[in-house]
């Protein structure tokens, strides 16, 4: 015997308004978990699509990686490609595991899908962090879609806070080590 829940109208309107309040205009936009890592370590960056622009299904994300990152390795998906676009530094520098490090990986392209609009799914980046305790790095990112792209690439400057920003890029804060 299948059983169908038809929910009352006040159960509906209650659980979207908690739904509502979980989610928030942060859900609005790609985003990045953990919000908060320690800086000079290794963290597994998990970026969110929640929707798709306007309708229209996802199929790709691009993710720039900020100055300082020395290490970088992205999340195979199924059913997605991944392309890594590095850059040369200036000048080489001292990297992790007593490494020389020239080039840096600048850009990451996961291209596939489609992710429907109604659906959410999650890309995943291995770092290495820098060792700037109290910094934010942001991660421009491009989402393209069957029709039409939206840009998260916003970066909040003196007097204007993420929150006031239309697409503020994804964000991590580095904090102090634990000891």
């Amino acid at each position: 015997m299948t059983r169908r829940f038809q929910p009352s109208g006040l159960a509906l309107a209650g659980a979207v308004l908690i739904a509502s309040a979980l989610i928030g205009p942060a859900s609005a936009h790609v985003t990045v978990q953990p919000a908060d890592a320690s800086a000079d370590s290794y963290a597994q960056l998990i970026f969110t699509v929640p929707h798709g622009c306007n309708g229209s299904a996802t199929k790709a994300l691009r993710v720039k990686l900020p100055d300082g990152i020395l290490s970088a390795k992205p999340q195979m998906k199924p059913g997605w490609q991944v392309e890594i676009k590095t850059r040369k530094l200036d000048a080489a520098v001292a990297g992790p595991h007593g490494k020389t490090v020239s080039d840096v990986v600048d850009e990451v392209d996961w291209r596939g899908g489609p992710l429907p609009d109604n659906l959410y799914d999650t890309f995943g980046l291995v770092v290495r962090l820098p060792d700037k305790a109290g910094q934010v790095l942001y991660f421009p990112a491009v989402q393209e879609c069957e029709q039409g792209v939206e840009r998260w690439i916003e970066i909040p400057t003196t007097g204007r806070s993420a929150d006031q920003l239309r697409a503020p890029a994804p964000a991590v804060r580095l904090k102090a080590k634990s000891p």
